[in-house]
């Protein structure tokens, strides 16, 4: 038995629908696929979604307060056992950037959570703003690692977190040293999970690096030279993650081939 989980940031569903995101996300085989920056209402995405070859999927999805920003979403192949938007944490409720689903899966009973981390910005509101939501999710993540401990009931986080964890994840670390997306703060946050219950299986299973990258600028010549961060994470509970054995990045063949900035980690479970 398998299940596989498909993360992807797609800088708007309805963008991505236009460049053929969509079926590249249908005829990837997952079991679910956990998606980033919708940027639409509910009614927009089940549009957009109704029109597309994942029309018959199940679809959970956190909308942003703000319209065209934010917005998170779950879909599925089966329907799953619960659905949490809202998690009682104070610094991620609200946002568009966080939503569970429980699912009862081929390897047991999971947890998945869609997120999406803020991008910040050094000595802006922005950059508080991060910190604050990085604060509401180490007590999540807290919460999730003891019930999984507790209950059995694993749990995998995945989404764009907006951070390169070290040096090997980001092309031009040198140069992005004191920018957000590279701040030791930042940082640390990555470092207290990973050094905890929770297993970084893009790295674990992607090999030393550098790379493999998940996001390269629309702008320039990143993409051709690879020139990318790894900041799109799939991050589980010890059971859960003993269970994975390979996570791919699926970095478009050519730069007119992409559709969106980042690509899409896929993790398998068996």
């Amino acid at each position: 038995m398998s299940f596989r989980v498909v993360t992807a940031n797609v800088n708007g569903i309805r963008a991505t629908a236009r460049r053929g995101g969509l079926e590249w996300l249908a005829e990837s085989g997952a079991d679910v696929i956990c998606l980033q920056e919708v940027r639409a209402t509910t009614d927009q995405l089940m549009e957009v979604l109704e029109s597309s070859a994942l029309s018959q999927w199940k679809v959970h999805h956190a909308p942003a307060p703000d319209l065209g920003r934010a917005g998170v979403a779950v879909l599925s192949r089966e329907d799953p056992s619960d659905v949490r938007v809202d998690v009682k944490v104070a610094e991620v409720d609200g946002q568009g950037r966080w939503l569970e689903c429980d699912f009862e899966s081929a390897v047991g009973p999971v947890t998945v959570v869609s997120t999406y981390i803020h991008s910040g910005e050094v000595d802006t509101p922005k950059q508080i703003a991060k910190y604050a939501f990085l604060g509401g999710v180490d007590k999540r993540l807290s919460a999730l690692a003891r019930s999984a401990k507790r209950t059995g009931r694993e749990a995998l986080v995945c989404g764009d977190f907006n951070i390169g964890h070290r040096e090997v994840d980001i092309k031009n670390w040198k140069g992005n040293r004191g920018k957000s997306g590279f701040l030791a703060e930042e940082r640390a946050h990555l470092d207290a999970w990973f050094d905890g219950p929770w297993t970084d299986l893009g790295r674990e299973l992607g090999g030393e690096g550098p790379g493999p990258y998940t996001w390269w600028s629309w702008r320039g010549r990143g993409f051709d030279t690879d020139g990318g961060w790894r900041i799109d994470y799939q991050i589980a509970t010890p059971e859960l993650a003993a269970r994975a054995h390979s996570a791919v990045v699926g970095k478009a063949a050519t730069y007119d081939e992409r559709w969106s900035d980042h690509a899409p980690l896929t993790v398998d479970f068996r």
